[in-house]
């Protein structure tokens, strides 16, 4: 059975580009986007936070990308072939692929990505990597992925935030999270790093030697540092920027913003992402490695306070581990509620004696500053002692990553499919200090690792329904984290402003097909 992309696909995308608002693409312009917070590196290898994915997500690429309905699509790779047993993934790459200082893409660079670089320094690429028993180049354009067993979600983890690809000839044989190119990162995406004023702008260039022809068609991309939420508003209000991505402005500005002239919104482009938002509670040590505190930490919390009023409205309060949007989601799982009185029995049931906790904020801004307020003031009102400690992005990540905090926000991406954005958090292979991207909260189960595994290699839909609705109904009385909110990302941008989202990472790689009408 062969189930491939080919260069027609490219030829029809392009029609579709053509054709979708009536108009032919027009080159030139370059476009101002708010980036908030300011990322702590562009090397997208190393670093995973949303804001690095942002921009980086147009200066690397993958082998594919992801439609809205996440159905893959060529990218590094024209076309890709699936053996009828589901072990061998062929992957077929484009002709006439540079990376960004001139050097030609081959398959060793992919190998080079996937089986040395990303081993070692991508928790979740590696968690998925797991199931491929080699990678070999039979040519330079072509790579072969054998898997162990057969691993049905694999064809979804090739978009750029999961599989990006870095260049061999300057990484290998180097101490990767050291290499002096982290700072000036080389791709082969539509655009080239230019500078990046720390605290001000991160300028972006066209790729003029992009080997997909006339792309990209804007000159260049400038995203902008301002800190102040109020501040961002105002520069695109003024037509200082043309694009506000989900974060920039606050929730309640939302409606305001959208409704002014020449300007548009739209929630499409977090199809693969489906951000998730969380609290870490530490599973190891205090008053956060009892079940029941945990459970109290779910029972204390106001969420539809959080959605109504810290969100505006936008996203679901979670009912479990498992986003609603997800097919593999339970229905039959209701939530914890918020009642004070059964958090209050559950910490007088397991002796908390006040014990302080330390509460670590996400530095994502004014929303995410208030919505940690809201949850110290939930947490005291049925007796638990919290302090709060609040920090920046890079010691955000630093504190998260040493296991250095008792309770954490966060928010995570669920990638379509349990095995892919889920299983990192909960299955025990996935602890290791240095990255806060994985199992950081120290939660062990032997069963709930065995039930991942056995659904992760399930071929037959319902078995594998049935899995992970165990997974879901263990997990929901461990409460290894405190689930939170499926969140509601809408982008803000000038109407004139086309093609935008064209896939279901949004901006994440968005900016290849966008074009500027003059």
């Amino acid at each position: 059975m062969k189930l491939s992309r080919s260069l027609l696909v490219l030829v029809a995308s392009a029609s579709l580009t053509i054709t979708a608002w009536g108009k032919t693409p027009q080159s030139g312009g370059m476009i101002n986007v708010a980036i908030q917070p300011e990322p702590p590196g562009l090397m997208l290898g190393l670093i995973q936070n949303a804001p690095t994915q942002r921009v980086a997500g147009n200066i690397y690429e993958g082998l594919l990308r992801y439609s809205t309905d996440l159905k893959p699509q060529p990218q590094l790779a024209q076309s890709w072939d699936i053996s009828d047993d589901g072990m061998t993934y062929t992957f077929h790459l484009h002709d006439g692929v540079k990376w960004h200082d001139g050097q030609p893409f081959s398959a060793d660079d992919v190998v080079f990505s996937a089986d040395v670089f990303l081993r070692q320094t991508n928790p979740r690429t590696r968690m998925i990597l797991q199931h491929v028993k080699s990678i070999q180049a039979p040519d330079p354009q072509t790579v072969v992925f054998q898997l162990k067993a057969p691993f049905p979600p694999f064809i979804q983890a090739f978009e750029v935030g999961t599989m990006p690809m870095v260049p061999k000839h300057i990484y290998e044989g180097t101490d990767f999270r050291s290499n002096p190119a982290n700072n000036t990162p080389i791709g082969t995406g539509p655009f080239k790093f230019v500078k990046w004023d720390r605290g001000s702008v991160i300028q972006l260039a066209k790729n003029e030697d992009y080997y997909e022809p006339g792309k990209p068609y804007l000159d260049g991309i400038y995203w902008h540092v301002i800190p102040d939420a109020a501040s961002r508003a105002a520069a695109y209000e003024n037509g200082t920027l043309d694009v506000m991505p989900a974060g920039s402005v606050e929730n309640f500005d939302i409606p305001r913003l959208s409704g002014l002239d020449n300007s548009c919104m739209t929630e499409k482009g977090n199809e693969y992402f489906n951000p998730f938002a969380m609290l870490w509670l530490n599973n190891r040590e205090g008053p956060t490695r009892d079940a029941r505190f945990r459970q109290a930490v779910m029972y204390a919390m106001d969420r539809d306070f959080a959605k109504n009023v810290l969100w505006n409205g936008l996203g679901n309060v979670a009912q479990g581990p498992f986003s609603t949007k997800l097919a593999a989601h339970d229905e039959n799982i209701k939530g914890y509620p918020y009642d004070p009185d059964k958090a209050k029995a559950l910490l007088d049931e397991m002796g908390y004696d006040g014990e302080p906790v330390r509460l670590l904020p996400m530095p994502y801004g004014e929303t995410w500053t208030r919505w940690g307020e809201a949850i110290r003031q939930n947490l005291e009102a049925v007796g638990i002692n919290v302090e709060t400690e609040a920090t920046d992005v890079a010691g955000w990540n630093q504190r998260i990553s040493q296991w250095n905090y008792d309770i954490a926000f966060t928010y995570l991406f669920q990638y379509g499919d349990p095995a892919l954005g889920i299983a990192r958090t909960y299955i025990s292979s996935n602890i290791a200090k240095g990255s806060p991207w994985n199992n950081v909260e120290g939660y062990r189960n032997p069963e709930v690792d065995q039930l991942f595994t056995e659904a992760a290699g399930m071929n037959d839909p319902d078995k594998r329904q049935a899995l992970y609705h165990q997974i879901q109904h263990k997990l929901y009385d461990d409460v290894p984290v405190a689930w939170l909110m499926e969140l509601g990302f809408p982008t803000i941008y000038r109407c004139n402003v086309h093609d935008l989202i064209s896939t279901g990472i949004g901006l994440s790689d968005g900016f290849k097909n966008a074009w500027i009408e003059q």
